[in-house]
């Protein structure tokens, strides 16, 4: 597509040479953040780019995007139809209708991917409801299965001037750090309407925690001690965030919201991407060691079987001598007769003639 300020896409593992990948970004953020007039911006700005892209609607209760969608959940699933079904209200309704589709994302999958070496891009707007992503299967389901794919990031729009009040700053703050640690993937905090409120005073806040503690005096809270704790200990996560400035309606710092994603993406080939490298390597050494003992145990087997053989025939060549010993006490009433020396005694008289004898002196 030639060069663009929307940058360069991205390439496997970060190889020279490798397979061209999209780079997949996962708009959250809150209701009324602007999340989906940030989608028309970016539609619009890579339409006059001319870079291949892919736009994915996974908000079931729009009713029309300013848009078109290559991929769309209401063309999938009823979200009427879902509330009505399962006797819910509309956010039950919303988590429900994305809880079906996930279990169909491997089609969407399929369809990004038989295009995957012409595109650029993969972008998904998402619902207002931020729970999806934070707690809920179906947003482990869709961010796992494109991270397993291609470089995947996630974009949380955050609204800038509800941003001005240092409570609402840090309750931003903390959501994306929940989004952060549980995707477990590059993160892109892009600060919208900039139009209407610049975003110095958050990246100051950011950066200055003295900054940040004054304000949180200034508005006498009572959220006032516990917003500059969790400030303490949001220090680490500010230090590794990437954050840009944009306005979604009048176009300002689209350019530098692309250099960022191409940021994160070299970001994800570093770590969840050689994290997944090496997964799969050590799984597919499991499943060769596997085979190759699947192999070898035919041949133990006949080994084993061939000693046992030799074994037997052994035993069967020996031919003990067994010697039987008589344990019963010698008895007169018994077969067996004791053996006596020869001697020139005249034999005792039989039994018969004894009895005659005595019968003639009588």
């Amino acid at each position: 597509a030639g060069s663009s300020s929307a940058g360069a896409p991205s390439s496997a593992g970060g190889q020279a040479g490798a397979t061209r990948r999209p780079v997949a970004c996962i708009v959250l953020g809150m209701a009324g953040s602007g999340k989906t007039t940030l989608m028309q911006r970016l539609n619009s700005h890579l339409h006059e780019a001319k870079r291949p892209y892919y736009l994915i609607n996974l908000d079931p209760a729009v009713l029309d995007t300013p848009f078109g969608a290559n991929i769309d959940i209401r063309d999938t699933v009823n979200y009427k139809e879902v509330m009505k079904q399962y006797s819910l209200g509309p956010n039950g309704g919303i988590l429900t209708s994305l809880n079906l589709f996930a279990t169909k994302f491997h089609e969407v999958l399929g369809l990004v991917e038989a295009r995957a070496e012409e595109l650029d891009f993969v972008l998904l707007d998402t619902p207002g409801q931020i729970e999806i992503f934070t707690w809920s299967a179906s947003g482990a389901i869709i961010s796992e299965s494109l991270a397993a794919s291609m470089p995947t990031v996630v974009v949380y729009v955050v609204d800038t001037p509800r941003c001005s009040s240092a409570v609402t700053f840090m309750s931003n703050m903390l959501y994306a750090c929940s989004i952060l640690y549980k995707t477990k993937l590059p993160l892109l905090l892009v600060f919208n309407k900039t139009d209407v409120t610049p975003h110095a005073f958050a990246q100051t806040w950011m950066s200055d925690l003295d900054a940040f503690r004054d304000a949180l005096q200034e508005e006498k809270s009572y959220m006032g001690t516990l917003a500059t704790s969790m400030a303490l200990m949001l220090e680490e996560f500010y230090a590794g965030l990437t954050s840009v400035g944009l306005s979604a309606r009048t176009g300002e710092g689209v350019d530098d919201f692309f250099d960022a994603v191409q940021r994160a993406a070299a970001e994800y080939d570093e770590t969840y991407g050689a994290e997944l490298a090496a997964r799969k390597k050590a799984a597919a050494e499991a499943e060769a060691a596997e085979a190759k003992a699947a192999e070898a145990e035919p041949e133990e087997a006949r080994a084993a079987e061939a000693e046992a053989e030799e074994v037997t025939s052994n035993r069967s060549s020996i031919t003990p001598t067994l010697t039987c010993v008589s344990l019963r006490p010698p008895s007169s009433t018994s077969g067996c007769r004791k053996r006596t020396r020869r001697s020139d005694a005249p034999p005792p008289p039989p039994e018969r003639a004894t009895h005659a004898a005595r019968a003639v002196s009588r």
